[in-house]
């Protein structure tokens, strides 16, 4: 049985939350020291989409940079800063964004705590390489004092019934109650937090979230972010909000937050999509739900008739499922 996406249907009054339309680095120079505790956001990765005019790296990055300094200001002491990026490819080269961008945190002080990797199980099919499934995402500490909120994320120990087997505790659990410390590669399997990857699908056509964006933030990702770095009543920001993904998993979890966006058509989605969260109208896919696993039964799953002829597959005994 299919099992609908539930809706959520409760922001909580005293959360403060705007939508800002305009230029990030503009926008920016008008916003307080210090007031956010945990920027998290997906910056443009100069690949030419409707949104953003392709340039340069070297220019790319200068330009990106200008902006890290303002975030940077903007961040608090105690705060956290999340820097999700995938790659440049520019004929047919890859440049890893993360590496580059690891250099420009640096020079501004920042403290790189974990390079978590998100995977993802559909993308574009690549021709002349292995195809990209996954992305990075760069979580940077301000200072050694940061907000951490490990309970908030721990998963089900794998064997949570292990005893100290000598010294002191000897015979006693010796894991934690409220289960371990997920690693820096997640995977979502059944209705836990698997330690394995951030296997959290990417936001595409049958996805519940989907809008017009062309690369649009899973709520799901925001949340994990939002619940282990930051506090209730903190400050989230998202100075390339698109369609406002980070700004709803911040107010659903009872956060204040900022999204900045220039393109006024994404603004417009990102404000209607928080009016339906605060109506109960907005699918969110749950941090707990399963990855659908196609069976033999799904019709996607089986090999088309046509390829059951080719030599290369009846050599290779395939019967007709994946």
């Amino acid at each position: 049985m299919k099992v609908k996406e539930p809706l959520f249907d409760y922001i909580n009054p005293s959360i403060d939350y705007q939508i800002k339309k305009g230029d990030s680095l503009v926008l920016l120079k008008s916003i307080a020291n210090e007031k956010f505790d945990l920027i998290l956001t997906s910056p443009p990765y100069n690949v030419g989409k409707s949104y953003e005019t392709k340039t340069s790296i070297e220019k790319y990055l200068a330009t990106q940079e200008e902006i890290i300094c303002e975030l940077i200001r903007t961040l608090s002491e105690k705060g956290n800063l999340c820097w999700q990026v995938g790659n440049f490819v520019d004929k047919g080269e890859i440049y890893p964004l993360d590496i580059y961008y690891y250099q420009i945190f640096k020079k501004y002080g920042l403290k790189l705590r974990n390079r978590i990797i998100w995977h993802f199980g559909h993308g574009l099919h690549a021709s002349n390489r292995f195809s990209g499934r996954y992305e990075t995402l760069l979580w940077f500490s301000k200072s050694d004092e940061y907000i951490f909120n490990l309970d908030n994320v721990r998963i089900p120990s794998k064997y949570p019934g292990k005893l100290h087997f000598k010294g002191p505790k000897k015979g006693l659990p010796s894991g934690n109650p409220l289960g371990k410390n997920p690693s820096d590669i997640w995977e979502i399997i059944q209705q836990d937090w698997e330690s394995g990857m951030w296997d959290i699908p990417n936001v595409k056509s049958n996805h519940p979230e989907k809008t017009d964006h062309p690369c649009q933030f899973p709520i799901e990702l925001v949340e994990r972010c939002v619940l282990a770095l930051s506090e209730e009543n903190s400050w989230v920001l998202d100075p390339f909000s698109g369609v406002g993904s980070t700004v709803l998993g911040a107010i659903k979890n009872n956060r204040n937050a900022i999204g900045i966006e220039k393109e006024d058509e994404y603004c417009k989605i990102a404000i209607q999509r928080i009016e339906d969260l605060k109506e109960g109208k907005l699918k969110i896919r749950p941090i707990n739900k399963p990855i659908h696993i196609p069976t033999g039964n799904d019709k996607v799953s089986q090999i088309p008739k046509e390829w059951l002829q080719l030599d290369i597959l009846k050599g290779n005994g395939i019967n007709g499922h994946l």
